[in-house]
């Protein structure tokens, strides 16, 4: 009985200690975007020798560990997505997901001296967080602020707004929305799987005449 009422004990002592051990801080909205950008901006300097399949390959880790993929499949589709099944939201967060990842892979495809800026956080609604930046290049700033969640893995992307007003998931929701009502799930994924093998010449959905 010794030993048992031993290891009893070691348990509840190791138990105690694990429940008031210090915790790390989980990362700040604002870092997981800084974190993301310098990967986008070493991405852009080096886009010539990674080609398009090196930079998708580049950026799909982290952009794993700054965009909620799942989260922002299902808001783009709405309401429609409780009419579909399990299969079906499946298939689709995966278009959805290697949609955005070819998108960033083509776009960002050379280096001009950009770099960019954080410039602040700000509470809103529902918990979210925005975190507000600018991309500065030689041609023109751009803003692009990130609407943020927090997750059991930390703060992740649930939209991106350019120009601070023009929500990204918006447009996908009206455009997909509307080929869903109109031609069904299989047709909007068709469409989605045409972009993603059209490769780094074509443009992002939102852009898709196919969409409209």
């Amino acid at each position: 009985m010794v030993p048992h009422r031993a290891a009893r004990v070691a348990t509840l002592v190791l138990a105690v200690a694990l429940a008031f051990a210090p915790r790390a801080d989980p990362v700040p909205a604002a870092a997981v975007i800084d974190r993301f950008h310098a990967t986008l901006l070493d991405v852009m300097k080096n886009a010539q020798a990674l080609g398009v399949e090196g930079r998708r390959a580049r950026l799909e880790p982290v952009m794993l560990e700054t965009y909620d993929f799942p989260a922002m499949a299902q808001r783009s589709l709405g309401p429609a997505w409780a009419k579909l099944d399990d299969a079906q939201h499946a298939r689709f967060e995966q278009m959805f997901r290697e949609l955005i990842l070819r998108t960033y892979a083509a776009r960002f495809n050379a280096y001009t001296s950009e770099r960019f800026e954080t410039r602040g956080t700000e509470a809103s609604i529902a918990g979210t967080e925005i975190v507000r930046t600018v991309l500065h290049s030689p041609k023109e700033d751009v803003q692009l602020d990130y609407r943020m969640r927090a997750t059991p893995a930390g703060w992740r992307v649930i939209d991106v707004y350019l120009g601070g007003t023009v929500s990204e998931l918006a447009l996908r929701r009206a455009e997909y929305t509307s080929v869903l009502e109109r031609e069904g799930f299989d047709a909007l994924v068709a469409a989605l799987e045409r972009k993603v093998a059209d490769g780094p010449g074509g443009v992002p959905a939102s852009s898709d005449s196919r969409l409209k």
